[in-house]
């Protein structure tokens, strides 16, 4: 840990909440599209997907001791910008200082997508139920499970922070991460762009498996171009996933964690 971040004055969570709505007013006013976590409430998350990713979050010894600390900067409004592309989480968060949080994440290994989606063969009727989280216990296992489903490992996780802190996971990586999960409650379709794959070539995958006889009928199956009018948001497919922005080089790297 740096020396500078121990005399860092405290900053209550009234104050960073201050800081941060006169942030955000700058950035407006500068032309930036910002997105600030905004959570109701105590629970980071309330919906399967948001939940799942916070699970998967707290089930790694490499980030427990950061995780109440971002947990309750997440909940106080401290991420005042959230932006998720293809294999990266940019932030921005409030503490005694505005610091640019910087999260890699590796795209899903192309064997480990082809097992999860030979794995869901049959059981996935649609995008918008596998979106809204309607999905059977068995595919639900097969998302959420550590190292073989969607969400990442710390191996996959490259951590960046501008504060002093010097621990692989500083309380403003860790706010950005419980960040994600909020965001999922909202926009599932979000953990897809992260992992770089397309919930269609799932649901695909799932409909072409089905045996002879057995496709599901009398539910309508929305495609992603349906989606707009469920969520309100537009499916990423293969060509159109937004791409991360140019590496840059950070105020300061943290350790890969292991």
């Amino acid at each position: 840990m740096a020396w500078g971040f121990r005399n860092k004055p405290y900053v209550s969570a009234r104050q960073r909440q201050q800081r941060g709505a006169q942030k955000i007013a700058r950035l407006k006013k500068q032309g930036r599209d910002v997105k600030p976590v905004e959570i109701e409430g105590r629970q980071i998350s309330t919906t399967f997907w948001g939940d799942a990713w916070c699970k998967n979050l707290e089930a790694f010894s490499d980030f427990a001791s950061r995780l109440p600390r971002g947990r309750t900067y997440a909940r106080n409004g401290s991420v005042i910008d959230l932006q998720i592309a293809a294999g990266q989480v940019r932030a921005l968060v409030v503490g005694s200082d505005d610091y640019d949080v910087v999260i890699d994440i590796q795209p899903l290994p192309k064997p480990r997508w082809e097992a999860v989606k030979a794995a869901c063969s049959g059981q996935i009727e649609s995008v918008v139920e596998l979106l809204q989280g309607s999905i059977s216990d068995h595919v639900m296992g097969v998302v959420t499970r550590t190292g073989e489903g969607l969400f990442p490992t710390p191996g996959e996780i490259e951590l960046s922070c501008s504060c002093p802190d010097w621990a692989t996971m500083c309380k403003h990586v860790a706010a950005a991460l419980y960040g994600v999960g909020a965001r999922l409650d909202h926009d599932p379709a979000m953990l897809f762009t992260l992992r770089d794959v397309p919930p269609s070539e799932l649901i695909a995958s799932a409909v072409n498996h089905l045996p002879s006889g057995n496709q599901p009928t009398g539910r309508k199956r929305l495609s992603p171009d349906d989606l707009a009018t469920v969520f309100g948001i537009d499916l990423a497919l293969d060509d159109d996933v937004p791409k991360a922005a140019p590496k840059r080089r950070a105020a300061k790297r943290k350790r890969k964690p292991r």
